[in-house]
């Protein structure tokens, strides 16, 4: 009988290691050419003279109101002038990364045939750790000054923040985007259903970045996703004894889904705990749901309301 067992559970594993191989097949037949424009050495490479054309070139960075002097006094500022000195001594070979988004786009194109392929545009920002990369349908915006590496001397952030400003973190954040952009938004603000929002842009990575560890993709260090799966079934449990899955308190929201140092329980673990807990248990949901329905396409799985996946999902914490 263990023989047996055993036999099935190779058949089984054999026949998913085919399976996957023969999407990632198909996957790398997809046609993708990724155009890159360096926008960041445009900018500081241009002379002040030649700021008219930089600007006629790429309109939508200069928005209207703003003098040009504002704009020259950046292209000048010695510490933006830093700035970019360290973003080239990083990226001067921008050429890896290009790879990593032909191969995530044609996950996109496989995933969603009538995608555009988007050109990405690289920039120096303004350091603003909400908009490090964002996908617009057509374009997709880069700000690399902060994916130069969470020691560099540039970052007085918190360290929940630095931890994601890797070159590693550039396609798990603009997956993000993309699939914030493309679930649709819903009225129910029920702890659940964020849940399961932020589930889905997570359950995208899987499918989008099958190279990327789960880490890499929650934006986690490989301690806190091990301190997620050992205390899964505890907060499940917390959540549920006390009543907050349907509860659309927003407080929640900040206690368990928005990016923070830890998550909030209010019990002695806290300072033990990771930011977003609410958003890695969404995940294991979507992740059940698509397990117990694999007929579901990733497409569709983004227009499926939230309490129809949680109630479908059949989600059990592993003990």
């Amino acid at each position: 009988m263990k023989i047996y067992r055993l036999a099935v559970v190779l058949c089984l594993f054999f026949l998913s290691c085919n399976q996957k191989s023969k999407v990632e097949k198909e996957v790398e037949e997809i046609p993708v050419d990724i155009k890159v424009e360096r926008f960041d050495k445009v900018f500081f490479e241009t002379k002040p003279q030649d700021l008219a054309q930089v600007k006629k070139q790429y309109p939508f960075f200069f928005p209207a109101g703003n003098d040009d002097s504002v704009w020259l006094q950046k292209m000048n500022d010695p510490i933006w002038k830093e700035v970019y000195d360290e973003v080239q001594k990083k990226y001067s070979n921008f050429e890896p990364v290009h790879k990593e988004f032909d191969a995530l786009f044609q996950h996109v194109k496989y995933y969603f045939p009538k995608t555009k392929t988007p050109k990405v545009i690289t920039v120096i920002g303004e350091m603003d750790y909400n908009a490090k990369a964002i996908y617009a349908d057509s374009l997709v915006i880069v700000a690399l000054e902060l994916y130069l590496g969470k020691e560099h001397k540039f970052y007085e952030f918190p360290n929940y923040l630095k931890q994601n400003f890797e070159e590693r973190q550039i396609m798990p954040d603009v997956v993000s985007s993309f699939s914030y952009r493309n679930i649709p938004d819903s009225p129910d603000r029920s702890l659940v259903a964020q849940m399961v929002f932020e589930g889905k842009q997570l359950y995208a990575k899987d499918l989008l970045l099958p190279d990327y560890t789960d880490a890499e993709k929650m934006g986690y260090t490989p301690e806190q996703i091990k301190w997620c799966e050992e205390n899964e079934g505890y907060m499940w449990r917390y959540f549920i004894e006390n009543e907050m899955l349907y509860s659309d308190d927003p407080k929640l929201r900040t206690r368990f889904m928005t990016p923070a140092p830890f998550s909030k329980f209010f019990l002695e673990i806290d300072n033990d705990t990771p930011g977003r807990v609410g958003a890695w248990i969404g995940w294991q949901m979507v992740r059940s749901y698509m397990k117990n329905n694999s007929n579901v396409s990733l497409a569709d799985l983004f227009k499926t309301d939230a309490k129809e996946i949680f109630e479908k999902s059949k989600y059990k914490p592993k003990k």
